[in-house]
């Protein structure tokens, strides 16, 4: 999100309208519904976490304990748990 000086950008009559309600305050104007984009769509993050998710799911139908995943990925034994049910529910 970046800042915008509302005099390079906006009509004299709009800005004077907004600060009826938000005089010299900021006030931040929500994307559009068609440009919304999802999480971790401009990362690789979601993609890292899908394949993170994967390998974990594959240790442990390998027979890797849950304990064992947990020290390896740094994770509560919860979440690893819970990364395991996802992957055989959705996986």
């Amino acid at each position: 999100m970046r800042y915008e000086k509302a005099e390079n950008i906006l009509p004299n009559n709009i800005i004077e309208l907004i600060q009826d309600y938000i005089d010299g305050g900021y006030i931040y104007i929500p994307r559009k519904d068609e440009n919304k984009k999802s999480w971790g769509e401009n990362t690789e993050t979601k993609r890292q976490l899908e394949a993170r998710d994967k390998e974990i799911f594959s240790k442990y139908s390998s027979g890797v304990s849950v304990k064992i995943l947990c020290e390896e990925y740094f994770l509560t034994e919860s979440s690893i748990r819970r990364i395991i049910r996802n992957q055989k529910k959705y996986g």
